[in-house]
């Protein structure tokens, strides 16, 4: 079992208890900066994917009016041939041959 005297020891330094050597350190710096460089990355891209998807729905809203500014024009459309059909079945009722 532990006792209390193994936890409270330091735990031991990298390379046998020796300083950190000089490439260590600019591995370490090196790391810092990635992870930093990595954030606002990520960032950047969260940015970028919230400016796409409001696009997006943008995008749809339009996409949903023109569908039904379409339908309106169809059913317009429909109406007037039918009214025109009426017309012309009527005067080629009236005209004698």
């Amino acid at each position: 079992m532990c006792s209390a005297k193994d936890w409270l020891q330091s735990p031991p330094s990298p390379c046998n208890g020796q300083r950190p050597s000089r490439k260590s350190k600019v591995r370490v710096h090196c790391l810092i900066v990635r992870r930093r460089y990595e954030g606002t990355k990520t960032e950047d891209m969260e940015i970028k994917n919230l400016k796409l998807y409001l696009e997006n729905r943008s995008i749809l809203e339009q996409n949903e009016q023109l569908r039904q500014k379409a339908i309106r024009l169809r059913q317009e459309n429909l109406a007037l041939l039918s009214e025109f059909q009426k017309r012309f079945k009527s005067s080629q009722l009236m005209t004698p041959k």
